[in-house]
């Protein structure tokens, strides 16, 4: 199928057997679109991994919306995507060059998505004017929108939060990957954004913190969330390494260098992995 297709256009399908399989397949093939150019967005899609997955079973194809906030994540999708048949194994081998209709910072441009935001902290704007406006024309359809904790520094999440409570919009559901990594280092050095939960329990939301790599527990809680009567925020608590043990302890969660060597090993590791599961 082409990428030029939207996850929420009708006629867009795909399945998924077993989230936990499609959660290590995101990894495995997000390490070979970093691989290719020594340096990458990893990090990202080992911390989103299970959430991307249980996205793509609770999601009804052609029909909910997704939104993804922090640009440099479409690395986790374009995975999930690729190994759902949705993006082809050649376009997915363009991520990140130049011309690519998969860039490596998600824009308006990028496929799959109702939004992606270019600027961090507009996603969920974007995504409370959906759902607004998927209400007004009577569609029953969902608003899934990831965004990460160091977008919570960002004023318009909590302006945009604020205004999806007031329209009690309980068809907008938001993932917080809350991973505690930024460009600048660990978010807990650079601003004080605990305790998240009750931030956004102040704001009218419904919480519910949990494990971000119990993808079975995100998913019950996507599906589960559909019935609060309000939105509802769930905050992933992650790590930027997890699914992958042979990354030095001190690699950049932000921004991953991905040498030949080290390449070879996530590869080995991560393939071995999805084989043991399948015997």
């Amino acid at each position: 199928m082409s990428s030029a297709v939207r996850l929420s256009d009708p006629g867009t399908r795909w399945e998924v057997a077993d989230p936990q399989r499609l959660a290590t397949a995101i990894r495995l093939r997000a390490v070979r679109m970093v691989a290719a150019h020594g340096f990458g967005y990893l990090g990202q899609a080992l911390s989103s991994a299970e959430q991307v997955a249980a996205l793509f079973c609770v999601a009804r194809p052609g029909a909910d919306r997704i939104v993804c906030s922090p640009g440099h994540y479409v690395i986790a999708f374009y995975a999930a995507a690729a190994e759902v048949g949705l993006i082809s194994e050649q376009e997915l081998d363009g991520y990140g060059q130049d011309g690519s209709a998969l860039e490596a910072i998600g824009t308006e441009r990028s496929p799959l998505f109702d939004y992606v935001a270019g600027s961090l902290g507009q996603g969920l704007s974007a995504a409370a004017g959906l759902a607004l406006s998927d209400r007004l024309r009577g569609r029953q359809v969902r608003t899934f929108a990831l965004i990460s904790d160091g977008e919570l520094e960002e004023g318009q999440v909590w302006e945009a939060a604020m205004f999806a409570a007031h329209q009690r919009l309980s068809a907008l559901t938001v993932l917080v990957d809350a991973n505690n990594s930024q460009v600048d280092g660990p978010v807990d050095t650079i601003t004080t954004i605990e305790p998240v939960a009750a931030k956004w329990a102040s704001f009218g939301w419904e919480p519910v913190e949990l494990d971000g790599h119990d993808v079975h527990a995100v998913s019950a809680a996507l599906a589960g969330a559909r019935d609060a009567g309000r939105p509802v925020a769930l905050i992933c608590r992650t790590s930027t390494a997890h699914g992958l043990g042979c990354l030095p302890p001190d690699a950049d969660g932000h921004f991953i260098k991905l040498p030949p060597e080290l390449a070879a090993a996530a590869v080995a590791e991560l393939t071995a992995r999805l084989e043991h599961a399948r015997a």
